[in-house]
């Protein structure tokens, strides 16, 4: 395992790189000061700052596999998985950003992702997860983070939403960001990502309550992050409801998918912190 024995610097670099990109793309894209570029312009533009991203997201996916993988098997703690939830948002968003213009989420995503990549340094995992060596495990895993990470950029996405509806109305929205796609095909995107979400949320919660003795070594039971975790599921079932139903849209959507997050991560994430940095277990 790397994170006892690796230096700082490394987290550090990442860290800085991701914030300079971050940096640079809130110039980009959210000063006042800013020009608008020619169709031609953007587009090359574009290919440098995707080339450019992929220097930190390289470097924080060899730091991530130092500290999660070693000879005692798979250590996801609280630095950990944060960690790997932020790498997997840069590498959805990066994705999804091929196809989308979303060019205003770079300024939200990688302050996150800086922070998150020197977690696991700060708080280094000490003890190897049991069972990682099912397929169950393996799957509900992968399932969860990538539920985790939807849900990430639900959560950032509507935060972007929200600024630009607030610029707008104030009638000072940057050049750059005024060529991005309507609010409307904003929020369109944006219950299809919470849609997504819900979905793997619902494997997470299925395969951990059917296969729970293979995947933790002990029957189904209830639970702080059981009952946080259920909770979460409601509200975004109910959001995606009063979508279906009442056509939920604008602050309602805002605040019940801010909820929703909010309460997911004191379902998996907060309770790893207390447990592992709070009671030191």
């Amino acid at each position: 395992m790397m994170q006892g024995t690796q230096a700082i610097l490394p987290h550090a670099v990442c860290a800085a790189l991701y914030g300079a990109l971050a940096f640079y793309f809130w110039r980009r894209h959210w000063s006042d000061a800013n020009d608008a570029a020619t169709g031609a312009e953007t587009g090359a533009r574009h290919g440098i700052e995707h080339a450019a991203l992929l220097v930190p997201f390289a470097l924080h996916t060899w730091l991530l596999a130092g500290s999660m993988f070693g000879e005692g098997g798979m250590y996801l703690g609280v630095g950990n998985a944060l960690s790997l939830i932020l790498w997997l948002t840069v590498l959805i968003y990066g994705l999804g950003s091929l196809f989308y213009r979303l060019d205003g989420l770079h300024a939200l995503v990688l302050p996150a992702a800086a922070v998150a990549v020197a977690l696991p340094f700060v708080f280094p995992s000490t003890r190897a997860l049991a069972n990682t060596e099912t397929l169950a495990f393996k799957a509900h895993l992968l399932i969860s983070m990538a539920a985790y990470s939807l849900f990430t950029i639900a959560s950032l996405h509507v935060l972007l939403m929200a600024i630009i509806e607030r610029r707008l109305h104030a009638g000072a929205l940057p050049p750059a960001l005024a060529g991005m796609p309507p609010l409307l095909t904003l929020e369109t995107l944006l219950f299809r990502i919470i849609t997504a979400g819900f979905v793997l949320l619902t494997l997470t919660i299925a395969s951990g309550v059917l296969f729970s003795e293979e995947l933790f070594g002990k029957p189904a039971r209830f639970s702080h992050k059981t009952v946080f975790g259920v909770l979460s599921w409601l509200i975004f079932a109910a959001l995606l409801g009063g979508r279906m139903v009442y056509g939920w849209r604008g602050r309602t959507a805002v605040r019940w998918t801010l909820a929703g997050f909010l309460t997911l991560v004191l379902a998996y994430i907060g309770s790893k912190f207390v447990l592992e940095v709070v009671l030191g277990r």
